[in-house]
């Protein structure tokens, strides 16, 4: 007699084996394993490429946004004593003052909008990659010695054609009686250096300069600000503990905002476009276990007589729906394994050779960044395995379901 787990592991090695007399049978159990092997493949470099195009773009808006940013809702504005009050409380952290003005930049007969921030330059390159970088093939001290210097995007360099320590002439919302009139502040900078964010809205439209300078154009008091960059480690939490120092410390109105809360939108899309294509390429595994469903049918079928008569001599109902239902996970997890070592495969090959390659204009990068989270792996893992387990079990059920004496009577 054979045991309980001995027959059941006899059963199933018994049902994989080919079966010449009806090869569909085992073509469809064949078809079945691959699908399931397939749809893994898919959703497991889907979530990795879709997790790291996220990443990338954080990464981005991270750097030209700012962990946290300060802002003043009065035109009184954010005075020096408050920057080192905050100083002095969260040593921790690295704040840069900055004042913005809109302006619209003129070269070479063209001209471009864009945003102009005065900033302390050794304080912002200590928060800011993109332009600490810049500002490493320029004289610091000829910096601060022509205060109507500026650093500007690769973008608007493009556009306006311009070279290093060239002219160009920019035209400020702040406006100026002349005789009758009012015109616009114009003032001719000297361009000091270039930087690249990776992004083109950034590079065409941000415009740096010394903080002295737009204090001038906006006839502003030394130690007045517009707002206040902040860098943290951690700003979820940082946030709430500056808001509640803020209460504490004397202003005309100061509010505090997260880079999370300035691009929430894009990324609540980004997230909602993820999980919408999590569970569309979760049903090619769905489809993909149908297979599983009718493989284990058609083996139920054609082996009726047989199980009728492990049945009638002594196999338990238990026995048969285990045999059926570990025969179809046998297919679907050997399935899942293939598609973890496919996509494994597949995230090599895309993060070593250049397969497919972006245009760095319009991403900022020139190959698809590939980073896949444990969260989205095992939860693909997960979900194909209920998938399966449950494909599975239907078949199992019918099977347990025979009636010896109809069978046995009949066939």
């Amino acid at each position: 007699m054979f045991k309980k787990s001995t027959l059941v592991l006899f059963l199933i090695r018994r049902y994989l084996r080919f079966d010449k007399n009806q090869p569909f049978i085992s073509i469809t159990a064949i078809l079945a394993f691959l699908g399931v092997g397939v749809g893994v493949m898919v959703l497991i470099v889907a979530m990795a490429i879709m997790n790291g195009m996220s990443k990338e773009f954080e990464k981005k808006l991270f750097v030209m946004n700012y962990p946290i940013t300060l802002f003043a809702t009065s035109n009184k504005g954010i005075s020096e004593n408050i920057l080192q009050s905050l100083e002095e409380r969260f040593p921790n952290l690295l704040f840069s003052p900055y004042l913005r003005i809109q302006s619209v930049a003129r070269a070479n007969g063209i001209m471009s909008a864009g945003i102009v921030f005065g900033v302390n330059i050794e304080k912002e390159a200590k928060i800011n990659e993109v332009f600490a970088k810049a500002l490493e093939g320029v004289d610091i001290e000829d910096f601060y010695q022509d205060k109507f210097s500026l650093i500007v995007g690769e973008g608007l360099e493009e556009s306006l054609m311009l070279q290093k320590d060239s002219k160009l002439s920019l035209f400020f919302t702040k406006l100026e009686p002349t005789g009758l009139t009012f015109s616009p502040t114009m003032k001719r900078f000297d361009v000091k250096g270039f930087f690249d964010s990776g992004l083109k809205a950034y590079d065409t439209s941000y415009i740096y300069t010394n903080l002295s300078a737009i204090a001038a154009i906006k006839n502003i008091a030394p130690g007045i600000y517009d707002g206040i960059h902040i860098f943290s480690k951690d700003p979820m939490n940082d946030i709430n503990k500056i808001k509640q120092a803020l209460l504490e410390i004397p202003n005309f109105g100061i509010e505090a905002e997260g880079w999370w809360q300035q691009n929430g939108n894009f990324f609540a899309a980004m997230a909602l476009e993820k999980r919408v294509l999590f569970i569309i390429l979760m049903l090619i595994i769905l489809m993909a276990s149908l297979n599983i469903i009718s493989s284990s049918l058609m083996v139920i079928m054609n082996r009726r007589k047989e199980i009728a008569l492990l049945l009638s001599l002594g196999a338990t109902a238990v026995e048969i729906k285990k045999t059926f239902f570990w025969l179809g996970n046998f297919i679907g997890i050997g399935g899942i394994l293939l598609g973890i070592i496919l996509a494994m495969l597949v995230l090599y090959i895309l993060s070593t050779f250049p397969v497919i390659s972006l245009p760095v204009d319009v991403y900022g990068i020139s190959r698809l960044p590939i980073d896949l989270s444990l969260l989205d792996f095992f939860s693909t893992i997960i979900g194909a395995i209920i998938i399966v387990c449950i494909s599975s079990y239907y078949p199992a059920k019918k099977a347990s379901k025979i009636n010896i004496l109809s069978v046995l009577r009949n066939e």
